[in-house]
């Protein structure tokens, strides 16, 4: 009995021994798979030229390497970040301006658009919610042509462009804040046909910033609203067309004698404005009564 429980106590070392030197052989294999790429060892803010010290080498599985990963450092150093990257995220081509690129907002500003600043205040601005990534519509207030100055019954407010991405508030282009920031200029993303429209507006009224939904992508066409809209609670009555005239009357009378009933059909009006005639027959009388 004694023997057979050395016996057991023999197997399981054996068991035990044999699992450990499986397990260290692959431990050996996934290390002779690694690889090594470039991370960022600190948050590197959109815009930003990679410094040395803002990334380093880690090991990689060999097999999982993201596309666009540098496996060499020097190959990202002096490149321009066109997204914040956060520690520990790798560096990878997709997320960097050509090569060349200096660093600033100019090196995020797609090929093809414009960046443009406006003045705004804590209304303007949305309480400070229109932040780095967000969408704006631009709504613009002023005269209609041909109105004097300082004439509100002839003012309109109008959306003049839509979907119009913020790029920075004030000097942050941080878009992973999301608290709010009051500032007093905002710099958005625009065409250059949509430059021309914005410094237009903000010449000839004031502006004002509308926050949308970052998904939605629906053009709206307004109309505009006026102080006529406005009062009538958003509904224009069209004018009041000419009342129409009075209907004219037909009498049905019964005559004394002969005990016949007779119908009465209405002669034309006569040619009086602001009357209704009808020829009335009792018996064989007539007469001509006006209302």
């Amino acid at each position: 009995m004694r023997s057979r429980g050395m016996l057991m106590l023999l197997i399981a070392a054996i068991a035990g021994l044999g699992a450990v030197l499986l397990a260290a052989r692959w431990m050996q294999s996934q290390n002779s798979g690694q690889g090594r790429v470039a991370v960022a060892y600190t948050e590197i803010p959109l815009g930003s030229s990679i410094t040395p010290e803002m990334v380093q080498m880690v090991e990689w599985p060999q097999g999982n390497l993201p596309p666009g990963a540098f496996t060499e450092l020097e190959k990202v150093h002096g490149r321009v970040v066109t997204g914040t990257l956060q520690r520990g995220e790798p560096v990878l081509e997709a997320r960097l301006a050509p090569v060349g690129t200096k660093g600033g907002l100019s090196a995020v500003v797609p090929a093809g658009k414009r960046a443009m600043t406006v003045r705004v205040n804590d209304v303007v601005g949305v309480a400070g919610f229109a932040l780095p990534g967000t969408f704006v519509d631009v709504m613009v207030n002023t005269q209609t042509e041909g109105s004097k100055n300082n004439d509100r019954d002839n003012t309109i407010s109008k959306i003049v462009l839509d979907r119009i991405l913020v790029l920075a508030v004030a000097q942050e282009a941080d878009r992973d804040s999301t608290k709010p920031k009051v500032v007093n200029a905002v710099t958005l993303e625009v065409t250059p046909q949509q430059a021309e429209l914005l410094d237009l507006a903000r010449s000839v009224g004031s502006l004002s910033l509308v926050l949308r939904n970052q998904s939605e992508g629906e053009v709206t066409v307004t109309g505009g609203a006026t102080k006529q809209l406005l009062l009538s609670g958003g509904k224009v009555e069209p004018e009041a067309a000419s009342a129409p005239p009075p209907p004219r009357r037909v009498v049905v009378a019964r005559a004394a004698s002969p005990p016949t009933a007779v119908a009465v059909v209405a002669a034309p009006a006569a040619p009086v404005a602001s009357k209704n005639c009808v020829e009335i027959i009792r018996g064989l009388n007539k007469a001509t009564e006006c209302f």
